[in-house]
């Protein structure tokens, strides 16, 4: 998938010909999550701030 950004170690990715609903993934150490982009709901896990 083409990488649309990175940052704090945070990869976006997202892929044209993926399926529906229109989303993006982020990934960060080990852990991925899928947010949709009309209203991010958030499949998946990613750990929280400290």
């Amino acid at each position: 998938m083409p990488t649309i950004s990175q940052f704090y170690g945070i990869k976006i990715t997202m892929n044209y010909n993926d399926h529906l609903p229109p989303h993006f993934h982020a990934e960060y150490q080990g852990y991925e999550a899928i947010i949709e982009i009309a209203n991010g709901n958030v499949t998946g896990k990613m750990p929280r701030r400290h």
